[in-house]
């Protein structure tokens, strides 16, 4: 347990692969503080780095509804982060104590819940911050006062897109269980704030049903999951959940960024429509989803129209390479030459890292590589038979 002059540690409250989390006192003022320590005794700068940036990021999110980071501290090799204490839990540990009330969750406090989590995500992607972390572990609430607040922005950015690389997925960015198809860096996609929508269904789902979307413990299966299969929706997990919120739920869980909702408003708008139902007349009638989604983003699609006929030459030419190594010109140099200034250039990519076989073989072969010890295929990396 870590000593500080200034605040007496009352006990630790969680332990993750790389923080200790405690609970103590302000010795001046006798408040109640959480503070969040990096657990190496000789952190990498790349760790300290996250560590500045979740201070900086915190603390300039003056939000009702984000945790208060009061300030940051070095402690011998490393660095200590004194947050506030409000009295809450996580809505994991919530679950995991409160079988019945938490998990699943009633209708009705779902909804509220739902509702509160929804606007504050909403006023943290209006100050341009993607979270990339949402999930239950990192939605504190207190039951005893109603206050709810999202806490973790070690892996958030400011930027308003980012182009997520290609990983062993025991290392990805953020919580496996909940991150977006985007965020596994396998989608050749960039990335911005619709990721966390996909990460807020997948914790909507949760609460509902008490399970996952998907439940394999599996790295390599669960990238394949979320970015191939669709999970069964909550209603037909438990047939009680009204469509209307099951459909919710799916929007959110949307493979493409484009067909989820566009705005927390949108989301909002939505839950709000069914408490309302549900507070006059005890039930759900299903009603048009997202018809008050309105996006105060400007976002282009990151999908290509109009191009089939050259998307289709592309791939056609790299599948003859693929199966014979040998070369292949494409509508000569000066097209290959633009291939590499044109959007066309994404489509083939996928393929390219992937040696030519679908996606879900090499998923495949890259968890065997991961099993046998060996590091998993690169992208770019040649193309193999």
């Amino acid at each position: 347990m870590i000593s500080l002059s200034s605040i007496a540690v009352k006990t630790e409250i969680y332990e993750s692969a790389n923080s200790l989390v405690y609970r103590g006192i302000n010795k001046h003022d006798n408040t109640a503080v959480i503070l969040k320590v990096l657990k190496e005794d000789y952190p990498t700068k790349a760790e300290l780095t996250r560590y500045k940036q979740e201070y900086e990021i915190t603390s300039s999110l003056n939000l009702e509804g984000v945790i208060k980071a009061y300030s940051q501290q070095d402690y011998q090799r490393t660095l200590v982060i004194i947050l506030e204490d409000f009295g809450g839990e996580s809505l994991q540990k919530l679950m995991q104590e409160s079988v019945g009330k938490y998990r699943p969750m009633p209708l009705s406090e779902f909804l509220c819940l739902a509702i509160k989590i929804t606007e504050i995500l909403g006023e943290i992607h209006a100050a341009n911050v993607i979270h990339k972390d949402i999930n239950p572990g990192n939605i504190v609430s207190n039951p005893e006062t109603g206050q709810v607040k999202i806490i973790d922005f070690g892996i958030s950015t400011r930027l308003p897109r980012s182009n997520p690389t290609l990983k062993n997925p025991n290392i990805v960015e953020g919580t496996l269980a909940y991150i977006s198809p985007e965020q596994t860096g396998r989608m050749n996609r960039s990335l911005d704030y619709r990721t966390d929508f996909y990460s807020l269904g997948a914790t909507f789902y949760e609460l509902l049903t008490s399970k996952l979307p998907f439940e394999t413990t599996d790295a390599m299966e669960l990238v394949h999951c979320h970015i191939a299969k669709q999970p069964l929706s909550p209603s037909r997990v438990n047939p009680e959940i009204p469509q209307a919120v099951s459909g919710i739920v799916m929007k959110l869980l949307a493979k493409n960024a484009e067909e989820r909702y566009q705005s927390a408003w949108g989301i909002k708008a939505d839950l709000e429509e069914c408490l309302a139902q549900l507070q006059h007349k005890s039930t759900i009638s299903e009603f048009p989803l997202a018809s008050k989604d309105i996006s105060d983003k400007f976002q282009i699609p990151q999908k290509l129209y109009g191009r089939e006929a050259e998307v289709q030459t592309l791939l056609a030419a790299f599948e003859r390479v693929a199966s014979t190594r040998d070369r292949e010109t494409v509508g000569g140099q000066k097209n290959v030459e633009t291939l590499h200034t044109t959007s066309l250039q994404s489509k083939i990519t996928p393929l390219a890292t992937t040696g030519g076989t679908p996606a879900t073989q090499w998923l495949q072969n890259q968890r065997h590589l991961l099993q046998r010890g060996e590091p998993p295929q690169r992208s770019g990396s040649k193309i193999q038979n």
